[in-house]
């Protein structure tokens, strides 16, 4: 059995764990209204994770957009069903394209992939949802064509996104038509976007893949001699997966399988469980070192394995077995910092939805530009921006995660979910922030179903980030003995402060009861909101 809940201590936050038979929780107010309207309206989870994310790509464009990536992960009241709706690259990329460069660029057309998101919305509305697209859409229309008062943390990283991309093509006519990025405060419209929207919704997304909207897409891209072309929009499809699992602390953690980082949490918690890690309190030395030592064995097989499933050399189930971990956990030493090289398994980096209702069905959902605003492309009169993840695309030909055509790259955006020990649902949970995603999964997973912390004090606990070798991120509320412990061990600390540098993710978590309801919590570092009624 899993670990009943703590809700007598936690940390700083300013904001109390919410409970309710219904719930949303997402990273923005306005959009979380929308999702709770659709629940209102006699919707269901999934109506509500729908109208939620559309109503995200209008008040937080820094972080995703109709031109974004999506997964989701699905309890319908009875079966976990994963859904894949990342792009690929057009058809005609090729290393060549690259050849003389180290990586394939952030910004520009050159990191545009297909659009994945509007697919996403699709298939999850056809197969689960109960209301009409163009009301999940409506939320989303009028903020795009009435405005919005733009909160504080999105105009900052709109400030500094403008500063990175206005002079993209299309940006600054759609994200700053004052010369500007949007004041804090400010009133912002997009009726360009509301016009897409509406279409989207109409259409039921064949506009956005083979109608008005691809048309306007591929010519914008052909006329900056870019390589996505409509036909490469007309043959993106989404994907049914299934979830690759980890039983920990009496239930199971959830993941999508590649091209998702998500395998690393599993990776990690299952090193965990070999070193004993139940046996130490989660903000203690020794939980925090054998912590980050599991994940930084598990982000080195990431980086050397992962990549499109189709084009893995082996199964990614391979990285989970037992005897795999086992191996691996006898890596750590449990008194000092290593460095850590990939193992041989086989011999052969955004925006989060959680929502639940009443009669059981959870959703986790997760959509992203990838870099803030993404490539900087906004097609003409569509307020449609574009992601970057061509970037995620390696060129070293020998690796899995190679650049080519119609290829799906690495991802960083990962929803989560956890399952009881009787086989029902736990949470549904995600941190946002790019390669923060899969640490921030095993943090939530630790603190929660080993600890029984209650998920807002999970959520406010101080987070850290393992970078590179023995580099690691801590949040400046870090205990100061703490961190000197550790860097006696041999980690190289580096402090920030997590309302300025932005490393360590936001997070969101909706965890049923064992009596049906739901207890939601968010981000108390940023702007999130949980709704429950």
């Amino acid at each position: 059995m899993t670990k009943a809940l703590d809700f007598t201590s936690g940390y700083a936050s300013r904001r109390p764990p919410m409970m309710g038979h219904n719930a949303v929780a997402t990273s923005q107010p306005l959009a979380a209204q929308a999702g709770m309207k659709m629940l209102q309206l006699g919707g269901n989870a999934v109506d509500a994770a729908i109208a939620t994310a559309m109503a995200l790509t209008v008040v937080e464009p820094t972080g995703n957009g109709i031109g974004s990536d999506a997964f989701a992960i699905v309890w319908d009241g009875e079966k976990l069903h994963g859904l894949n709706a990342s792009g690929r690259s057009p058809a005609s990329w090729h290393a060549d394209l690259f050849a003389g460069k180290t990586a394939v660029p952030e910004i520009g057309w050159d990191a545009v992939t297909v659009p994945g998101a509007v697919s996403g919305w699709v298939a999850l509305a056809e197969r689960f949802g109960t209301l009409p697209l163009t009301t999940l859409a409506q939320p989303a229309i009028d903020y795009a064509r009435n405005g919005f008062p733009v909160s504080p943390l999105i105009g900052h990283l709109w400030q500094r996104g403008y500063s990175k991309l206005k002079d993209q093509p299309g940006f600054s006519a759609c994200f700053a038509p004052e010369g500007r990025a949007p004041r804090v405060g400010e009133i912002f419209r997009n009726p360009a976007q509301a016009n897409s929207l509406e279409l989207i919704a109409r259409t039921n997304g064949e506009a956005f893949y083979r109608g008005e909207l691809a048309q306007k897409i591929a010519s914008f891209a052909k006329e900056h001699g870019a390589h996505l072309t409509a036909e490469d929009l007309a043959s993106h499809r989404v994907d049914w997966v299934e979830l690759l699992s980890r039983d920990f602390a009496g239930g199971s953690v959830q993941e999508l399988p590649p091209n998702g980082q998500g395998i690393a949490t599993l990776i990690a918690l299952g090193i965990l469980e070999q070193c004993g890690i139940e046996k130490h309190h989660p903000d203690s030395v020794q939980s925090l070192h054998l912590s980050i030592e599991a994940m930084k064995l598990a982000l080195a097989d990431l980086d050397r394995y992962v990549a499109d499933e189709d084009h893995m050399a082996f199964a990614a189930k391979e990285l989970l077995s037992d005897h795999y971990l086992k191996s691996r956990a006898a890596l750590i030493d449990h008194d000092k910092a290593s460095d850590f090289v990939y193992g041989s398994p086989t011999q052969s980096g955004t925006v989060y939805i959680s929502t639940a209702d009443a009669s059981g069905m959870m959703v986790s959902f997760i959509q992203s530009n990838y870099m803030g605003f993404g490539s900087g492309i906004v097609v003409p009169d569509t307020g449609i921006s574009l992601q970057n993840r061509g970037c995620g695309f390696v060129l070293d030909p020998n690796h899995p995660n190679a650049l080519a055509g119609s290829k799906r790259p690495f991802h960083t955006i990962i929803p989560g979910f956890a399952m009881d020990g009787n086989g029902q649902p736990l949470m549904s949970f995600g941190v946002m922030g790019g390669p923060m995603q899969a640490q921030g999964h095993m943090q939530m997973a630790l603190r929660i179903m080993l600890h029984g912390q209650n998920p807002q004090a999970a959520i406010d606990a101080p987070r850290w980030r393992v970078v590179q070798g023995r580099e690691v991120i801590v949040e400046s509320t870090f205990d100061r003995n703490t961190i000197a412990a550790l860097r006696e061990r041999g980690h190289q600390i580096v402090v920030e402060d997590p309302l300025h540098d932005y490393n360590f993710g936001g997070a969101q978590v909706i965890y049923r009861l064992p009596e049906g309801h739901y207890v939601a919590a968010t981000e108390s570092r940023k702007d999130g909101q949980a709704l429950v009624s």
